[in-house]
């Protein structure tokens, strides 16, 4: 039988600006879902000039393009009073945006202002409670977002560009800090979105990198190698640092680690020195302020620790323990954990239990997923020996009431 005609073009229209279904464009109009059906059926009526314009701005086309065909005798409508960056609105998958009688520009002035607010989330990053920080990262991007609709060219994408950093922001404390790796992925997929408009590579590869680990951490080697293959062919397209090569080595080492391929990931690392070693012309972006020489021996140690190499990971935690700034409170708690990894698995149980006691002293000054995760790995290690003292005044420390109702609230 044949299918009965349907107006295509609103349909793939709503499908790419990622509303899969006609319930889910609905509530972003404000409309009951009858309306949807009658707009994507083979004679569309003609919308309200407020629903034409909600239209255009949510997905990112004029009205014809849409499918609709304006009444006998009325003249067709101008051209889209909306500014370029609708069809932005709708390929980051955005909710409705403030309907406005007509697009509004703003003055390039307002990019720079947004990307101050962007550098203060970055900074405040490293010593803001991650529970604190997301909501306003959050809400910055959702500013963001409406900035798009009321700018142009070369402001819109330092916009796009800043908005593509805030939702990374975002992404990295729901993965690290906050330990919700599906949200994570959601939120990185719309930092990828905003890098594509701002035609940024270097962000769209970092952004690519970050969304490796989620898959890692679930041991899905393969589906972080491609990432990871994506996340290189983007910084082919830079030019990109040397520190942004290293880096990518680090991730995929890490990646390597994780699904327990450590040789793979020790000469990864060694190629990462290498390459800071050599250096490079090209400058190293402002954002790129999670990755130095010292985090890069962090995550040598790591893989070294998991290896069994006990005595080199030692020597290099403790190398990185006494390079680290003093603004390195998160990472702290993750190296002293190692630390601790090392000398359980050694046999020291006291030097252990030690170093996750420094873990903890840290983390109740700065929460960290990542350092809690570390001390409770090596918690579990120590099991045969939880009779022994220095095991049980761990315990006391792992178990009390601020560190407990923390790692229970998350």
């Amino acid at each position: 039988m044949s299918q009965p005609a349907s107006n295509v073009r609103l349909r793939s229209a709503r499908h790419a600006a990622g509303y899969r279904s006609q319930q889910e464009l609905a509530t972003a109009l404000g409309v009951g879902v009858r309306q949807i059906r009658r707009w994507e059926s083979g004679n569309p009526p003609w919308p309200h000039p407020d629903l034409q314009q909600a239209l255009t701005q949510l997905l990112g086309q004029d009205m014809e393009s849409l499918g609709f065909n304006p009444p006998v005798g009325r003249d067709r409508p101008d051209p889209v009073r909306r500014n370029l960056v609708g069809a932005t609105v709708a390929a980051v998958g955005l909710a409705a945006v403030p309907m406005q009688t007509a697009a509004a520009t703003q003055p390039a002035s307002v990019a720079a202002d947004f990307e101050a607010v962007t550098r203060s989330h970055r900074r405040l990053y490293w010593s803001v409670a991650p529970a604190t920080l997301h909501p306003a990262a959050v809400a910055h991007a959702t500013l963001g977002c409406a900035l798009l609709t009321e700018t142009t060219g070369q402001t819109r994408r330092n916009v796009a560009a800043a908005l593509a950093e805030s939702y990374l922001l975002a992404g990295r404390i729901e993965f690290f800090d906050l330990r919700d790796a599906e949200q994570a992925g959601k939120t990185l997929l719309l930092a990828l979105q905003a890098a594509g408009q701002a035609d940024a590579p270097l962000l769209g590869s970092a952004i690519l990198a970050h969304s490796a680990f989620i898959p890692a951490w679930a041991g899905e080697r393969d589906a972080a190698v491609e990432r990871m293959v994506a996340a290189r062919t983007y910084a082919r397209r830079g030019p990109a640092p040397a520190a942004l090569w290293a880096w990518l080595d680090a991730v995929e080492a890490e990646c390597e680690t994780r699904c327990g391929n450590t040789r793979t990931a020790l000469h990864l690392i060694g190629h990462a020195e290498d390459t800071l070693a050599a250096g490079t012309e090209h400058p190293t972006p402002a954002w790129l302020d999670w990755f130095t020489v010292v985090r890069l021996a962090a995550f040598k140690g790591n893989t070294q620790l998991k290896a069994g190499h006990l005595p080199q990971a030692r020597t290099t935690l403790l190398g990185v323990l006494d390079g680290m700034p003093a603004t390195e409170d998160k990472q702290r708690s993750v190296i002293c954990g190692d630390l601790a990894a090392v000398e359980a698995a050694s046999g020291n149980l006291e030097a252990a239990c030690a170093y996750a006691c420094r873990a903890l002293d840290q983390l109740e000054v700065t929460w960290y997923a990542m350092g809690m995760d570390r001390v409770r790995e090596v918690r579990r290690t120590l099991a045969p020996h939880q009779h022994e003292q220095c095991v049980r005044d761990l315990d006391e420390r792992l178990y009390g009431w601020s560190t407990t109702v923390s790692a229970l609230a998350r």
